[in-house]
């Protein structure tokens, strides 16, 4: 077949339409138009919200997952947040509790500083402040130990008191700290005066080691003594200044197969738990000496001269 007689066009199935140039100059214009008519007269945005309106559900599946997973991230994310915040916080109010503990421990050594303070003012002999160590090691008796000693001027049989009352006496000095035995010790007595009566008596220590009353012994059955009466120092044991707070009088048994009653008292100084104390001079050492007495004249007479006399 001669060359000629091919036709060059495509056959109808293969057809292309317009060339592809047509159809870019084609769109472009079409495109330029839209923007310029959308830009001035807004012809396309009907038709935008219509699109946007029947995309969205399409946008909302889609999107789905994406939220799903920012969430689930999120929840971990803020609660691991959450623990290290409750960690913290936790940690401050620790903190903030042991700050208040210091603060009321303060508070309350403060309030009995300024009452042994004002203790000290009240007293006329010579004190000594001390701080109490710690408790004796015998379980048996009922002593404490201070850290003033010979150094600081302290004697034995020194009274020792804290802000409420008298707590005991020194009977034992070292020369850097003292023993002091506390009124409710065993071996322990006190003379003292019934503020309402007048009457004095003595008042003893409990038997045992767990012992934090005192006790009124030898008194008779039908002694003028009632439950609230408050005991101070007599002074006439050379020890004790008077009018020292003692004790206060918790229990009175009357029975009848004895002729002493049973007396029972709290004592007004914190037996336990005091730790500053003040240690006053013996009142004994501040009294003036006893006179002198002289022999009488017959005897004076009658003295034998001694060697060397004539």
């Amino acid at each position: 077949m001669p060359l000629g007689t091919l036709d060059r066009t495509p056959p109808p199935f293969f057809k292309q339409g317009p060339s592809a140039l047509s159809k870019l100059f084609f769109f472009s214009a079409l495109a330029i138009f839209l923007m310029v008519a959308d830009l001035r007269f807004a012809l396309v945005k009907p038709f935008r919200s219509a699109l946007a309106t029947a995309l969205y559900p399409v946008q909302w599946l889609a999107m789905q997952p994406v939220q799903g997973a920012q969430q689930v991230m999120t929840y971990f994310q803020t609660l691991e947040q959450a623990q290290a915040s409750a960690a913290r916080n936790q940690e401050k109010i620790t903190e903030l509790a042991a700050q208040a503990l210091q603060v009321d421990q303060l508070n309350l050594e403060n309030r009995r500083l300024r009452d042994l303070l004002a203790l000290r003012d009240r007293l006329a002999s010579a004190s000594t402040a001390a701080q109490v160590l710690y408790d004796a090691a015998d379980p048996y008796t009922r002593k404490v130990i201070i850290d003033k000693g010979m150094a600081h001027g302290v004697a034995a049989g020194s009274p020792v008191l804290d802000e409420s009352g008298v707590l005991g006496q020194v009977t034992r000095v070292h020369p850097l700290v003292s023993e002091v035995t506390l009124l409710t010790d065993r071996d322990q007595a006190i003379p003292v005066l019934n503020t309402r009566t007048g009457v004095r008596s003595v008042a003893y220590g409990q038997s045992g080691s767990s012992g934090t009353e005192l006790e009124l012994r030898f008194m008779a059955g039908n002694a003028d003594v009632q439950e609230g009466d408050l005991l101070s120092t007599s002074g006439i044991d050379g020890v004790y200044p008077p009018g020292l707070p003692v004790a206060k009088v918790t229990q009175v048994e009357r029975r009848a197969e004895s002729a002493f009653a049973r007396i029972l008292c709290q004592p007004s100084a914190r037996i336990s738990g005091t730790s500053h104390v003040l240690v006053l001079a013996p009142a004994g050492a501040q009294l003036p000496p006893p006179p002198k007495t002289e022999a009488p004249t017959s005897a004076r007479k009658h003295a034998r001269p001694a060697k060397g006399e004539h």
